[in-house]
């Protein structure tokens, strides 16, 4: 939750003339809304999770369509938050998300499994982690 929206905007702003890259998280739930788009000068939209999950319902598959769209056209990354399927990253890489981000992918890692992770994708690759929980 933003407290004094004004200072966000301003700071956001001046990160992103430095090069810095912001992003909104959880688009689409509670505090991050389409306001927050039209003010704030971010690089990348992340769906939340909460969309992803249930991606084979049609009301939550429009609704991902939307946001997508919208992010495309204001020229910014979309990341999916949340998927645990490959029917999910299916869907979600043909309506236009850039990256994915979920356990499908990787389960949380030890800071040096992911150094190491890090290093072995240095080369830009892509890069799943699959690991036992």
């Amino acid at each position: 939750m933003i407290t004094d929206e004004e200072a966000a905007v301003s700071q956001t702003k001046a990160l992103a003339q430095a090069g810095i890259m912001v992003l909104i998280d959880d688009f689409g739930t509670g505090y991050s809304s389409l306001s927050y788009l039209h003010r704030f000068a971010a690089y990348e939209l992340k769906i939340d999770r909460s969309f992803v999950s249930n991606i084979m319902e049609p009301t939550s598959a429009i609704l991902a369509r939307q946001i997508v769209s919208i992010g495309k056209s204001l020229d910014l990354k979309i990341v999916a938050e949340g998927v645990e399927t490959e029917a999910q990253a299916d869907f979600m890489t043909a309506i236009g998300c850039d990256e994915l981000q979920g356990f499908l992918l990787s389960k949380p890692v030890e800071s040096d499994v992911f150094e190491a992770l890090m290093r072995d994708a240095s080369d830009g690759s892509v890069v799943a982690l699959k690991t036992e929980a």
